[in-house]
């Protein structure tokens, strides 16, 4: 008897544990076959402020892309044909106006020049020389005019006297003419001589090294390239429909993909005159002061120019603008404290307002502060005193208004 017991026991503790395990398979198949929107049923309820679409004052820009370069640089190179015996900067040194950048070979031309002031020594001995000998050709010529003025000398004698004097007085001035051309020999060598120094033009950093120590060079060849970053220039080109409301000095952001949170400001330095026949557009000149130096040239810049002119735009709060994925959007209400997202197409961002473009009317309300943390089927609670206080707090258009004068600004 004990043993039907027994087995009666481990058969109803058996079939309560399957029906236990049966009962949560169940229990989650259901659960898995029960459609998304009935989960949302039970949606959460976040609390959330309310804010409008309004009408504000924003300045025109235009974005422009482009790379930048140096307001200044220059490729330095020889004025004379030689080999290259000493360089004095690298890639990445600072040089200043006047430096000593690199020496050619100069130990023939400095024994050329010894020559030739060994050579204006000769010159200059030779015209002491022919000056002594005018000097007593003409003192015999004092003493032969005497004596034929007294009939002592007969005129023949006399002319060979002048005629002698007028030989020494030639070769006088011809001594003196080499001597010249010796001291202008001279010159020209100390030229030669001064360009087998290659001195810096400017100041700047020296951004390429074009040769090395013992290559030939010739005046056509660089050997260093110099840039000024101080001031960088990035072109763009204007579409036609904008050139009319640029100016020279139209102030620019610039913004870089390395430097993405640091801003630097430019001025329009150049409006081209004719616009491009195939494009229909004006290139201009941006100089980006740069007194860090922490712009590189072909750096590629992303520039939003000031038009300096206003224009009327639709404005929301950014704490009501959302993504989904590359999408923007805003949350609207369409039903009794259930937000639906609206694609929109967004414009300029100007501190804490976006501008929209389309899909959104002036005066819609939007959730604002906390738009960003709403899901589909989610309810919203209106913060503070209730969606009145809410309403009259965000449809109030000075703040926007005041907003935008200081982004003008």
């Amino acid at each position: 008897m004990s043993k039907w017991i027994s087995r009666l026991l481990a058969i109803m503790i058996g079939g309560g544990l399957i029906y236990l395990v049966g009962s949560k398979v169940y229990e989650l198949k259901q659960d898995s076959a029960t459609p998304k929107t009935a989960k949302k049923k039970g949606g959460r309820t976040v609390s959330v402020d309310m804010a409008r679409a309004e009408i504000g004052q924003v300045r025109e820009t235009l974005v422009l892309t482009g790379a930048l370069k140096p307001k200044e640089m220059v490729d330095v190179t020889a004025k004379a044909t030689g080999r290259l015996e000493k360089t004095h900067f690298r890639i990445g040194d600072t040089v200043k106006q006047g430096d000593l950048v690199a020496e050619l070979e100069d130990s023939e031309l400095e024994q050329r020049v010894r020559r030739a002031e060994a050579a204006i020594a000769v010159n200059s001995a030779s015209v002491a020389q022919r000056e002594a000998e005018l000097s007593n050709v003409k003192a015999n010529l004092e003493r032969a005019s005497q004596l034929f003025d007294e009939g002592l000398m007969a005129p023949q004698e006399y002319e060979q006297q002048k005629t002698s004097l007028a030989m020494v007085e030639a070769q006088v001035q011809l001594a003196e003419a080499q001597k010249q051309q010796s001291e202008a020999e001279l010159r020209e060598l100390n030229i030669q001589l001064a360009q087998t120094k290659i001195y810096a033009p400017m100041d700047g950093v020296v951004a390429v090294r074009y040769l090395d120590e013992g290559a030939v060079v010739s005046p056509s060849q660089p050997i260093v390239r110099i840039v000024s970053l101080s001031t960088m220039v990035s072109q763009g080109n204007v579409p036609e429909r904008n050139v009319g409301k640029l100016r020279v000095g139209n102030v620019a952001e610039v913004r870089v993909d390395a430097m993405p949170d640091q801003v630097f400001h430019g001025r329009v330095s150049r409006i081209s005159p004719v616009l491009d026949a195939a494009t229909r557009s004006a290139l201009i000149e941006i100089d980006i002061a740069n007194p860090q130096r922490t712009l590189k040239a072909e750096m590629f810049a992303r520039i939003n120019l000031d038009l300096g002119t206003m224009r009327e735009a639709t404005l929301i709060p950014r704490d009501g603008l959302v993504y989904r994925g590359q999408q923007p959007g805003v949350y609207v209400i369409e039903q009794e404290n259930v937000p639906v997202f609206r694609p929109i197409e967004t414009g300029m961002t100007r501190e804490n307002h976006v501008e929209v473009l389309a899909n959104l009317a002036p005066g819609t309300e939007i959730v604002g502060r906390g738009a960003t943390m709403l899901r589909d089927g989610d309810k919203i609670a209106i913060a503070g005193a209730g969606r009145g206080a809410s309403k009259k707090e965000d449809a109030n258009s000075e703040p926007v208004k005041k907003a935008e004068k200081k982004a003008a600004s």
